[in-house]
């Protein structure tokens, strides 16, 4: 089976070069197509981070075993990493965090395990980057949840959990302040929930998560998150295990899949061949896992868990009263212990799978559109207006222009209400949310949001609006704070 390799930037060429010398030595049946991806191929001038021929590659081969890449500074520019989850529709980001021994932590000294997956939504959230200045101190960023999208996670989260025979999934939210947002994702967790009885199905406040990690993470085994709110508590969860050299990542979609170390470049240490290959290692193993090669991964992984038992480490990690190994010996001490067994933590040797093709050809891309079961209308509409003015002038030209058909229900600044009630203790910034709902509750069209518009525009800049729609007569928006 051939698949796509892209070594990286800083220290990825070292540490890819490291695992690929494994793989190569413990016989797995791969070959390799390098491709050009990472910050030199932006300095090339290609806005995405990788060559044509890259991307037409992995979307033929449908798996990518990538080292860390940088994105530049300053130059207005997304993040490869996040460009290629996001184009390939790499949905689920999954992070395994186990204790290894001889990797010496708080909790491996008070003799607490921790074996904690975190699935962590890919695709949406704050993470799509679309943000406006609103005005000069203003900035916004959308944040999109969608029902398709959280299904797509959440249902790889369950199916995973129960296919390895967890005890229990957690959703960590914010549902309660992102009510619509934080909320849908709790929804269709809990929807997805029901076709699983046999799992344990809970759900915790984000924060409250990240303290109950800290202080008892052998509680936890798997946990669903949103994108962002996922990318913390998933580095918070690498720190309970030794860091990011310890952490191996997976980027799951349906044609495609992405394997990748998550730590930086380290280019202080670039070229001196002193890194720690381990977490590009561990994630070389998930793809092993992944494509079907069963007996190579635990092969490797038992060796790799065998050398850290016996205190080998690099010079980030481990004993510093004993000397430690550069790149090349570390990757050769595992390569040595092969068909060796740790006394902890060893992989049962499985027999390899016959591997099933990693891509599909598609000629067009996929909708995702879930049954509308409810009638949708427009009851109003949002404006994000530009003034310095105080709440009660802006009100009163408002109210100038709402007409036969709308009413301004209130004014509120950075979601905080200040008209028709507020106090003067409330601190305000120049953009301010004015909300129009029609007179007597019935329905509006686009053309009167617009006709409300264009009135309005005469007296503010409009920086932005949003309509207010309804569902089967429950409100589709959130309220401001105090109304």
């Amino acid at each position: 089976m051939k698949i796509a390799v892209a070594k990286g930037d800083g220290i990825g060429p070292e540490i890819m070069d490291a695992v690929l010398t494994i793989f190569r030595m413990g016989k797995v049946p791969l070959e390799y197509e390098f491709v050009d991806m990472g910050k030199w191929v932006f300095d090339k001038g290609f806005s995405n981070g990788m060559t044509p021929e890259a991307q037409h590659t992995i979307e033929e081969l449908g798996i990518l075993f990538k080292g860390p890449m940088e994105t530049p500074k300053g130059k207005g520019v997304k993040s490869v990493n996040v460009t290629a989850r996001k184009t390939w529709n790499t949905y689920a980001n999954k992070r395994v965090f186990q204790t290894l021994h001889g990797v010496d932590t708080v909790f491996s000294k008070a003799g607490i395990p921790i074996d904690i997956t975190i699935v962590r939504e890919n695709i949406e959230d704050t993470y799509g980057g679309i943000e406006h200045m609103l005005t000069q101190d203003v900035a916004l960023s959308r944040r999109f949840i969608t029902r398709p999208g959280s299904l797509q996670v959440i249902k790889y989260a369950f199916e995973m959990a129960k296919k390895n025979g967890a005890r229990r999934i957690t959703c960590g939210h914010k549902a309660n302040i992102m009510k619509l947002t934080d909320g849908l994702f709790l929804e269709c967790f809990m929807e997805v929930a029901k076709e699983y009885p046999e799992l344990k199905a809970d759900d915790i406040i984000v924060d409250d998560l990240a303290m109950k990690l800290v202080v008892r993470p052998q509680e936890f085994d798997v946990v669903v998150l949103t994108n962002l709110q996922g990318d913390i508590i998933s580095d918070l969860c690498a720190g309970l295990v030794g860091g990011l050299g310890f952490a191996p990542s997976a980027n799951i979609g349906d044609h495609i899949a992405i394997f990748e170390a998550v730590h930086g470049t380290a280019p202080d240490i670039a070229g001196k061949n002193i890194a720690n290959p381990t977490a590009l290692l561990l994630s070389g193993i998930a793809m092993l896992r992944h494509l079907g090669f069963m007996e190579n991964a635990a092969i490797i992984e038992n060796a790799l868990l065998f050398t850290l038992e016996q205190k080998v480490h690099t010079g980030d990690f481990g004993d510093k009263s004993t000397p430690s190994l550069n790149t090349t010996q570390f990757a050769a001490a595992i390569i040595g212990n092969f068909g060796k067994t740790p006394v902890q933590g060893a992989k049962p040797i499985l027999p390899n799978m016959t591997p099933t093709p990693t891509s599909f050809k598609l000629d067009r891309n996929e909708m995702m559109v879930t049954e509308e079961t409810q009638k949708e209308y427009i009851v109003g509409v949002d404006f994000f207006i530009e003034s310095s003015e105080q709440p009660v002038n802006i009100a009163k030209k408002c109210q100038r222009h709402g007409g036969v058909k709308f009413n301004l229900i209130n004014i509120s600044n950075r979601g905080t209400q200040v008209w028709p009630t507020g106090s003067v203790y409330t601190n305000l910034v120049n953009q301010y949310n004015v909300r129009f709902e029609s007179i007597d509750g019935s329905p509006l069209n686009q053309m009167d949001v617009l006709g409300l518009y264009v009135s309005l525009s005469g007296d503010f800049k409009i920086c932005s609006s949003e309509l207010l729609n309804m569902w089967g007569g429950k409100k589709a928006y959130s309220l401001a704070q105090g109304q």
